[in-house]
């Protein structure tokens, strides 16, 4: 991903490596170095590079391909001339794992799922990354793995993971609304499109709501679906959104308990606790698994947006 801010580029993902292989040249740091100041023309640039044009102009490519350049054409005195400007004066790039971003009242953090803190995992059960298994399938010790944080696709018969969220709420304000958002299935031997199972959300320690997945899906190639993964096991899911509101919580819309957003007290918490799982008396033990932004069908990992207002004495209000 790629966002421009003022003069600073923010990119992580594929577009890091685009833009770091860009910047794998002593020649093009040395024309982004020249234009720092003001744009140039093709015949200037090349004349103070002291470089073939052929050269210049391929190099320009690269750094015109990664965003970094923007290419204008003016009139000049024999047609059209090409002048060169740089877009950005900083690069930040965000490395993987945890990401967060801030909107005006809305704090988002994409947490990947294999960055457990807790878990409970009775087989089947197991976890891949976008490239392999990681450790032994039905070996409840593999999520134990140090490369369990790099797991895309994870499975268990019955059991937990729990997540520890950063709690970014700006100081002074109050939490009116978290949503979290999730690819997530039952989980059968291979893959069985009629197999229900009860999967139960907690947030801090409460019980927020149980959702019946109707089945586990598989037997088709998904969006993410990794090449070397067989498509006689599960490839993709659902994606899920459940919502702790100051009326209550709720599922897609669909209402699931009364539990607000105050009873999960999120208030003066360092982090917050997120745990799904089935429970042990479920009345559909289907199991569960969820799906990492390389994997199924939706490009992203558990997504948490809090939504906040600020006080005004003892009555809160929301932002303008």
């Amino acid at each position: 991903m790629i966002i421009a801010r003022n003069k600073t580029l923010v990119i992580d993902g594929d577009d890091a490596q685009k833009v770091l292989s860009a910047l794998n040249s002593d020649t093009r740091l040395l024309m982004l170095s020249l234009l720092s100041h003001r744009a140039m023309n093709m015949s200037a640039l090349t004349e103070a590079l002291g470089q073939p044009h052929s050269t210049v102009a391929f190099n320009l490519k690269q750094l015109e391909d990664a965003g970094l350049l923007r290419v204008q054409y003016i009139p000049g005195t024999r047609g059209k001339q090409k002048m060169i400007s740089k877009n950005y004066d900083e690069i930040l790039l965000k490395l993987p794992g945890v990401n967060i971003e801030a909107e005006l009242d809305i704090v988002e953090v994409s947490m990947p799922i294999g960055n457990y803190k807790r878990f409970q995992a009775k087989p089947t059960c197991g976890l891949a990354s976008d490239t392999k298994f990681i450790g032994l399938i039905d070996d409840p010790r593999s999520f134990y793995e140090p490369e369990h944080v790099y797991a895309q696709i994870m499975w268990f018969r019955s059991g937990y993971v729990e997540y520890d969220f950063p709690n970014n709420l700006p100081y002074g304000s109050v939490a009116t609304e978290i949503e979290l958002s999730m690819e997530i299935c039952s989980e059968a031997p291979e893959y069985e499109l009629d197999w229900p199972s009860d999967i139960t959300l907690w947030v801090n320690g409460i019980e927020v709501g149980t959702w019946t997945s109707p089945g586990d899906f598989g037997g088709v190639k998904a969006k993410l679906t990794p090449s070397w993964w067989s498509l006689d096991q599960t490839t993709h899911g659902l994606l899920k959104r459940w919502r702790i509101t100051q009326e209550g919580s709720f599922i897609d819309g669909e209402r699931l308990s009364p539990v607000s957003i105050r009873d999960v007290n999120i208030q003066d918490a360092a982090h917050i606790e997120v745990k799904l799982g089935v429970k042990p008396d479920a009345r559909h033990p289907g199991g569960m698994n969820l799906f990492g932004k390389r994997f199924g069908n939706y490009e992203q990992d558990i997504v948490m947006r809090t939504r906040y207002a600020f006080q005004e004495g003892e009555r809160p209000y929301k932002i303008k």
